[in-house]
């Protein structure tokens, strides 16, 4: 599906968004909690509790000191009410990057410093400077605004926070990189990895002549191709763990034989690593080669590995990675919010569809990263539901969701439910792949809202329950789905109506009995009519045919309303008990 391109409005309505679940915040707060919780952390909590300021916050707004990443973050924020219209003061961004030296010098500018200083500013840096002094972590000032700065201003604050020991660096975040990290937010890469420096192979009785770079000037798209070892890939992931694969189409997929493949070469002949495998393919916004202590280092912002998770998480957990290597190909593709909004997305997509030859695509991967999909999952979570969007391991899938605190619904899962319930029947038995194709993927995910997926959902678990044990049930449920959501979506159409199902259903409640009873009428109806349909001796239709028959949940209908369908007085009786049940309400 096309990306809508992003504007300031969209900016707000995630900002009142925010605003509903913190309202004593006010607008300035919001938004750099939200670009917080957008660009560093995943946890609203922990970037509301960020925040500081007021008088005598010498330009500080919030501080995160991530021990995982090691590194400080020291946030300055301007909410501006027009994107790109005020440019910020030299003297405001001068200071701030004052503050890297301060952090990092010694005691007597702190000293100074913490004098203009309220008290909890000030408490928030002397846990930061100990942290950069006694334990050498990285300081990261950040100044965000949806305003905008000269290149210049931005050169002159970079130069004065290199000036500070050791690791320093200043980022300028004006009002386009803010749509830009909206977008990643909308697109679930949130945090996005902010950089990482890539180690080229160097030695180990390989001979490197340099790497391929390329630039095309008319796309503003730039690539570099280079050699890594296995122990650099693997200290990759190990600071930037599974962020880095949340453009991927896919999740980790475990014991493959692909997979499989590659711990065995890696286990006997890790030397020829580089030969068999196809390699990484990394995007990023922006790359500078530099070299650091005699080592190439390619570093690069804001990277997803978009084809080669496998390779990196097998290197990753394999202590022989260190004699084997690996192609990397790192792509710089304008992320520009002022450009076709399509650029971005079809160029990734159609690297993906490219570059993976050993792990093959399926229509339901390519959309994996569709925005819709990512509503979805989100709407889901906050009731208590994980959204498998990418195809992986069921572990894979558990791990993420943190264990036992969510329930698992997996996309095709979903997608048929919908299919079997609105579709004819035969659709869903001819494939679940094609409902992640044009033109039935419009009509399968339509919206976001999660009671519409969740209704069909429920249902098309209580059908196929009622199938348990009678393998000949199982080529009738999606035409028994069918025919039950008929009968069921007027009970549960509105809000309120599906929000009492889904309770009755997580508790398992009686309505959930005479639901079951109601499927399993069907079911003997539908193999009744299968027995009067199906022919007679050796031209009769097998039922695993039989019920891939275009509009048979039409011909269905009309057997169910005519005579020699007795199951009718049952199914009345059961779907009775279910509505009356269905409108008692139960404990939360």
């Amino acid at each position: 599906m096309p990306t809508e391109k992003l504007s300031e409005k969209d900016l707000k309505r995630e900002l009142n968004d925010l605003q509903a679940r913190f309202p004593k915040l006010n607008d300035k707060q919001i938004f750099i909690a939200w670009f917080l919780r957008a660009s560093i952390t995943a946890d609203e909590q922990t970037a509301v509790a960020a925040l500081c300021g007021g008088a005598r916050d010498k330009d500080v707004d919030a501080v995160v000191i991530d021990d995982h990443s090691r590194t400080v973050f020291v946030v300055q924020g301007k909410y501006r009410n027009k994107l790109m219209e005020k440019s910020e003061k030299r003297p405001d961004v001068k200071s701030f990057a004052e503050l890297g030296p301060d952090l990092s010098g010694d005691d007597a500018n702190f000293v100074i410093l913490s004098k203009k200083l309220s008290p909890e500013v000030h408490d928030r840096l002397v846990k930061a400077r100990d942290k950069i002094r006694k334990y050498q972590y990285r300081v990261r000032l950040v100044y965000v605004t949806t305003g905008k700065a000269s290149a210049s201003l931005k050169d002159e604050a970079e130069r004065i926070v290199r000036t500070a020991e050791g690791d320093a660096r200043f980022e300028f975040f004006d009002g386009k990189r803010v749509l830009g990290m909206l977008d990643y937010y909308l697109r679930d890469v949130a945090p996005p990895v902010s950089s990482l420096d890539l180690e080229m192979e160097l030695g180990n009785g390989v001979e490197i002549k340099g790497i391929f770079h390329r630039y095309d000037s008319k796309l503003d798209i730039e690539a570099w191709v280079f050699s890594m070892t296995g122990r650099a890939v693997a200290e990759m992931y190990k600071e930037a763990g599974t962020r880095l694969f949340a453009l991927n189409i896919r999740g980790y997929q475990g014991d493959t034989e692909i997979n499989e493949g590659m711990e065995e070469t890696l286990g006997k002949e890790p030397e020829y690593f580089w030969y068999y495998n196809n390699g990484l393919t990394i995007v990023c916004d922006n790359a500078q080669k530099i070299s650091s202590h005699g080592r190439d280092i390619l570093r690069v912002s804001s990277p997803q590995v978009i084809n080669g998770q496998q390779t990196t998480r097998t290197l990753a957990k394999d202590t022989n990675n260190a004699k084997a290597s690996v192609t990397v190909r790192v792509i710089r593709i304008p992320h520009d919010m002022d450009a076709n909004s399509d650029t971005f997305d079809t160029l990734v997509s159609q690297i993906v569809k490219s570059t993976n030859w050993q792990n093959y695509i399926v229509p339901s991967d390519l959309i994996s990263n569709d925005r819709r999909q990512i509503e979805i999952h989100r709407h889901l979570k906050n009731m208590g539901y994980w959204y498998v969007r990418k195809r992986q391991s069921r572990g894979e899938a558990k791990r993420e969701a943190g264990g036992q605190q969510f329930r698992l619904i997996f996309k095709t899962e979903l997608a048929q439910a919908v299919a079997g319930c609105d579709l004819d029947p035969q659709v869903v038995r001819s494939g679940k792949e094609r409902l992640f194709e044009k033109p039935l993927y419009g009509t399968v995910f339509p919206t976001s809202d999660p009671y519409f997926y969740l209704t069909r959902f429920w249902l098309a678990e209580s059908v196929s329950y009622a199938a348990r044990g009678y393998p000949e049930r199982s080529y009738a449920k999606w035409l028994v789905l069918n025919f039950m959501w008929s009968n069921v979506r007027s009970l549960v159409n509105s809000k309120s109506d599906a929000e009492r199902f889904r309770k009755h259903w997580e508790q398992g409640s009686k309505a959930m009995y005479y639901l079951w009873q109601a499927n399993n009428v069907v079911y003997n109806a539908a193999l009744r009519f299968y027995r009067l349909k199906r022919g007679k001796g050796a031209t009769a239709t097998d039922v695993s045919n039989f019920f891939k028959r275009r509009n048979l949940h039409r011909e269905f209908a009309k057997f169910w309303t005519g005579s020699r369908n007795s199951y009718r007085p049952a199914f009345k009786r059961a779907i009775q008990k279910f509505e009356s049940k269905l409108s008692e309400d139960l404990d939360a």
